[in-house]
C-alpha cells in the first residue's frame, strides 16, 4: 500500500512548510555547479505543488531564497534570481489549471525589478484560483518579520490608535507576513539538516517537525505524503494532557 492510500484524508495538516534544503549539496555530489542543483530543484516544487493539491492541502509555504542568501556569490544569486522569473512564466498556466493562488512573503523590494514584476502579475492573475495557496518565501527572514510587526504596533501606539495594554499574540500575528493565514502544523526540512534557519519562527511554534536525509532534488510527492503519513500518527496534546486529547 503507497504513502497516499495509508492517509486519513480528514486529519490533513491544513498547512504545511517546507525548508527545501540540498540543491547545492545534490549538484556537487555529481561534479555540477550548484546552479544544476537549483534547476533540478525546480522539479521537486512542481511535484510537491501537484501531489499536496491532489491531497487536498490548503497551504504550503516554501522557503525559496533567506535574507541571508543575498550573501552567496553573486554568480549564484543571479541565477536563482532568473531561475525565479523563468519558473514564473513556465508554471503560470498549470498553476491556472489546478487552480493554485500564488503568494509571497519576505522583504520582497530586495528583489530585482523585473523579478519582482513577473511575482506580482503571477500573484494578480492567480488571484482568482481558490485551491492551494502557494506561498514563496524570498528575501525572507522571521526575525526581520517580527522587527517589521513590532514597528508597526509602536507605529500605532505613538498615534494614539493602540494602547500597549491592548497588544496580544493575536494582534501580533496578524502583523506578520503571514496575518490571516493558519499557521503551520508541519515543517518539512530535507537534507538531513536539523536546524529551523530563521524560517517562520513565531508560525511553527506548535507545528510538528520532521526532517529527511533526502536532498531537495530527490524529493518528490511519495517523500511528502510519508512525511503526512508521520503526522498523523503523532498526538498533538498543546500543552493537555493524552487523557484530555483523547
Amino acid at each position: 500500500m503507497s504513502y497516499k492510500e495509508q492517509i486519513d484524508l480528514q486529519r490533513l495538516p491544513k498547512h504545511v512548510a517546507i525548508i527545501m534544503d540540498g540543491n547545492g549539496r545534490w549538484a556537487k555530489g555529481k561534479g555540477k555547479l550548484r546552479v544544476f542543483g537549483h534547476h533540478n530543484g525546480v522539479l521537486s516544487v512542481r511535484d510537491v505543488v501537484e501531489g499536496s493539491g491532489e491531497l487536498g492541502i490548503a497551504y504550503l509555504t516554501l522557503y525559496t531564497f533567506s535574507a541571508e542568501n543575498w550573501n552567496r556569490p553573486k554568480f549564484e544569486v543571479s541565477a536563482i534570481m532568473e531561475l525565479l522569473i523563468s519558473t514564473i512564466n513556465k508554471e503560470i498556466n498549470t498553476l491556472m489549471k489546478n487552480n493554485v493562488r500564488l503568494n509571497a512573503i519576505g522583504d520582497l523590494a530586495q528583489l530585482p525589478g523585473k523579478c519582482f514584476k513577473e511575482l506580482n502579475n503571477a500573484i494578480e492573475r492567480t488571484s482568482v484560483n481558490t485551491g492551494l495557496v502557494l506561498t514563496l518565501a524570498l528575501s525572507y527572514s522571521s526575525r526581520n518579520e517580527m522587527v517589521q510587526a513590532a514597528k508597526k504596533l509602536a507605529e500605532k501606539v505613538q498615534s494614539g490608535q493602540l494602547q500597549p495594554a491592548d497588544i496580544n499574540e493575536q494582534m501580533f500575528e496578524d502583523n506578520l507576513y503571514t496575518g490571516g493565514m493558519p499557521n503551520p502544523e508541519l515543517l518539512i526540512r530535507t537534507s538531513g539538516e536539523y536546524r529551523i534557519s530563521n524560517y517562520l519562527l513565531w508560525q511553527i511554534a506548535y507545528a510538528e517537525l520532521y526532517f529527511t536525509e533526502k536532498l531537495w532534488p530527490d524529493f518528490r510527492r511519495e517523500d511528502l505524503y510519508e512525511a503526512i503519513l508521520d503526522f498523523q500518527k503523532r498526538e498533538r496534546r498543546f500543552g493537555m494532557t493524552s487523557e484530555q486529547v483523547n
